[in-house]
C-alpha cells in the first residue's frame, strides 16, 4: 500500500499534471506536495484550498438524499472540481478508519490534462493510501 509520497508522484505522472498535495483541511498544512503549486507558493495553496475542502466537508445541505447529516468518519461529498481558465483543481477527499480530515489536490492543465480519468485514478489513490 503506497504512503504520501508514492501517491504523490503516481499522481504525477496523471496526463496535464502540474502539481500534487495531500492537505489536512482543519489545519490547512500539506503533508506533503509535489510538482508546481498555483501562485508558486505550496504552503498558501494547501490554506486556501483547505478553507475550500473545510466549507464543503461541513455543509449539512450536501448530505446525501435522505440523511439530515454526514457520518462523523465521512464527508459528504467525495470530490470537487474546481474549473479556471487554464486549469482543474481536484479534490478528493481521503476517508479513514479515525477522522477523515485530509484531502487529495491535484493541479491539472486544462489543455493536457484529462479530467476523467485524473477523477478516476485519484479515487483510486484515496482508497489505497496509507497515511501514518
Amino acid at each position: 500500500m503506497p504512503g504520501i509520497d508514492e501517491s504523490l508522484l503516481e499522481a504525477m505522472r496523471l496526463p496535464g499534471a502540474r502539481g500534487a498535495s495531500l492537505v489536512d483541511w482543519i489545519s490547512g498544512l500539506a503533508l506533503g506536495a509535489v510538482g508546481d503549486a498555483p501562485g508558486g507558493d505550496p504552503e498558501a495553496t494547501a490554506a486556501e484550498t483547505a478553507e475550500l475542502a473545510r466549507h464543503v466537508a461541513e455543509s449539512g445541505s450536501l448530505a446525501p438524499a435522505g440523511e439530515t447529516a454526514a457520518p462523523e468518519t465521512e464527508t459528504p461529498v467525495e470530490d470537487m472540481i474546481v474549473t479556471t481558465a487554464d486549469s482543474y483543481h481536484l479534490l478528493r477527499f481521503v476517508s479513514t478508519p479515525f477522522d477523515s480530515t485530509v484531502f487529495l489536490h491535484l493541479w491539472l492543465d486544462r489543455n493536457d490534462g484529462n479530467l476523467a480519468l485524473a477523477r478516476i485514478r485519484l479515487a483510486e489513490m484515496a482508497d489505497r493510501l496509507v497515511l501514518g
